[in-house]
């Protein structure tokens, strides 16, 4: 069984290794051939059995360049999972507002095309709130998201830009933010996410910490609806969540494309994981 994994292009600043070795691992243990292949440079893959995209960090600062890689899969009918469709659909922020509008409790949204101080003003009076976040609606890593207080300029990089607009929920600082991970639909283990004092960002290269956890009450019922309210199954995901400060469980995002799977906080040590990977190699080949 070959397997190809997409990793960030070389000059790619952020740490990878750290997520991308357990993976490798995982499947290699279980007799997977494991090649690293950067996703910017994809060359030739009839010889593999299943491509996962799991590690191609960066695809946000080259948008269009990704979205032609997956044009290129679907025409070429890679073995790719997730599949195109859906990371295509998990691209862009937008997809928010479609689980919010299936019933799915989301973090509040408001979708903006140019950005301004009015758009600020409308999301205020909209949520109730003075605080806000601000992020591009194709964003990973935490890049480009900032927090604006009532008498805060909108950032230069934010003015007549696509952002999407949230409020900013004080909870985070207190809780933090949780991730289930689920492998061809079951739950497998939790991880709960904490930013560094004074930051509302739970990314480890900005400081944030990541520790073993509980999935906190109802937060697997959500899991499961949001996963059931993408368009096609995922193979596997990774569904944050955050309470909001009336305590309600709401996503903060599904990470269909490359999410940080913290394998080495998963009780069984990957197994489920490689088990949904191995059964997806076998069902494409099939």
């Amino acid at each position: 069984m070959r397997i190809a994994v997409l990793v960030p292009a070389p000059d790619y600043q952020e740490p990878w290794a750290w997520t991308y070795e357990p993976q490798a691992r995982a499947l290699a243990d279980a007799g997977a051939e494991v090649t690293a292949i950067a996703w910017t440079d994809v060359g030739e893959v009839s010889g593999f059995d299943l491509i996962l995209p799991i590690i191609a960090w960066g695809y946000h600062l080259d948008y269009e360049r990704w979205l032609a890689l997956l044009d290129r899969a679907q025409s070429e009918r890679w073995p790719l999972i997730n599949s195109p469709g859906l990371l295509r659909w998990n691209g862009d922020k937008a997809y928010l507002a479609e689980l919010a509008d299936r019933g799915v409790p989301t973090v509040p949204t408001l979708a903006v095309e140019s950005c301004c101080d009015a758009d600020l003003e409308e999301a205020r009076r909209r949520f109730g709130c003075d605080t806000l976040v601000i992020k591009p609606p194709v964003s990973a890593s935490a890049s480009g998201t900032h927090r604006v207080g009532p008498n805060d300029d909108l950032p230069g990089e934010c003015l007549r830009r696509p952002m999407i607009i949230q409020p900013f929920i004080e909870e985070i600082a207190r809780s933090g933010e949780f991730s289930l991970m689920l492998f061809d639909g079951e739950f497998s283990h939790c991880v709960v996410k904490r930013p560094a004092d004074g930051d509302f960002r739970v990314q480890p290269h900005l400081g944030g910490i990541t520790l073993p956890s509980p999935p906190p009450s109802g937060a697997e019922r959500l899991a499961h609806a949001a996963l059931a309210a993408a368009p096609e199954k995922a193979t596997y995901a990774r569904v944050d969540m955050i309470a909001d400060d009336e305590g309600t469980l709401r996503i903060m995002e599904l990470e269909l494309i490359e999410p940080a799977l913290f394998l080495d906080h998963a009780p069984d040590r990957g197994k489920a994981f490689t088990r949904s990977i191995l059964s997806a190699a076998q069902t494409a080949t099939a």
